[in-house]
């Protein structure tokens, strides 16, 4: 009976690490920062043989402004640095956020980690992260994880 009742169930695990999850970095340089699943491979790859996400995260995070400051101090203060990564799922923690509607996948194309491309990839994903920080109210990504 028991035997019955237990093999009606499907033995996977629900896939939850998809492309616009916040998740938090648990080791390495980026530790303790908050990063966007851009795009996740649950099987693997040829080159990385185990299950992992390219990540796009914030280095530093944007400055508390108030209504007193000009707009060139705010502009300075609204300033993010970001980083493009690809993470072993071990090493990150997914959230219950979501990011919605960044046009990241677009962005951080398959050949975004190559050498060359890095560099240009963070650059258009700080315009991303900028843009999106400006026009929106999802404060719980851009601002430092509190512990």
């Amino acid at each position: 009976f028991f035997f019955f009742f237990r093999s009606s169930f499907p033995r996977t695990m629900p896939k939850f690490m998809k492309p616009g999850k916040i998740v938090i970095v648990l080791q390495g340089r980026y530790a303790g920062r908050k990063a966007v699943i851009v795009k996740n491979y649950d099987e693997g790859t040829d080159d990385r043989k185990y299950p992992h996400a390219v990540l796009a995260g914030i280095d530093r995070y944007p400055l508390k402004v108030n209504k007193r400051m000009s707009k060139k101090k705010i502009a300075a203060r609204s300033r993010i640095k970001p980083f493009v990564k690809a993470l072993n799922y071990n090493h990150i923690m997914p959230t219950r956020y979501v990011l919605k509607d960044v046009a990241l996948k677009t962005t951080v194309g398959p050949d975004a980690l190559a050498k060359g491309k890095r560099k240009e990839t963070r650059k258009q994903v700080k315009k991303l992260f900028e843009e999106k920080y400006k026009n929106t109210n999802t404060r719980y990504f851009f601002q430092k994880l509190r512990f």
